[in-house]
């Protein structure tokens, strides 16, 4: 099963997310979509990917029901951001001299991650790292291109058995 990206056309960061015949608000990136997507740009990247794993907070929520492979994280946990190092847009463990994002955060913006298959087969230095499906901010604050949802959202997309995302220019 394919999900769908909508960017409002009026906002940078409001979305709508369509996942069978449901459609649910999303949050994306502080700069909208883009199809050059560069590290720190924060928009999110247009096309179709792979959604290639879930992680999540054991401590905080049960192992999500979905045909993606699992994770649960630990404190060790981080994910790096560093276009120089070889480790660019992989988990890693932590602590880690690269420039990297620790997955086990306080906020709880990431007790769900969806890993979104976006520059990672293969990697470009500087291409954009760490695009993921999280939990929205309660805010609902932009991202830093990631698609964020509520949490219920969320795990109802990782229900329906999702494999593929395609994220569309505004209309």
């Amino acid at each position: 099963m394919m999900i769908h990206v909508h960017p409002a056309a009026r906002s940078n960061h409001n979305a709508q997310l369509h996942c069978g015949h449901k459609i649910m608000t999303a949050i994306i990136g502080k700069n909208g979509v883009t199809p050059c997507k560069q590290e720190g740009d924060h928009a999110t990247p247009l096309g179709l990917f792979p959604l290639r794993r879930v992680f999540y907070r054991a401590d905080k929520i049960a192992r999500p029901q979905t045909c993606l492979l699992t994770e649960a994280i630990s404190r060790t946990d981080g994910w790096c951001d560093d276009s120089t190092s070889p480790y660019y847009n992989k988990k890693l463990t932590l602590p880690n001299q690269a420039r990297h994002e620790i997955l086990w955060r306080d906020d709880d913006v990431y007790d769900i991650i969806v890993v979104i298959g976006y520059n990672d087969d293969p990697v470009q230095a500087g291409r954009g790292s760490a695009i993921f499906m999280h939990k929205q901010r309660p805010d609902r604050s932009p991202t830093e291109g990631c698609v964020a949802l509520s949490e219920a959202d969320l795990l109802a997309v990782l229900a329906s058995q999702a494999t593929h995302i395609l994220i569309h220019a505004p209309t």
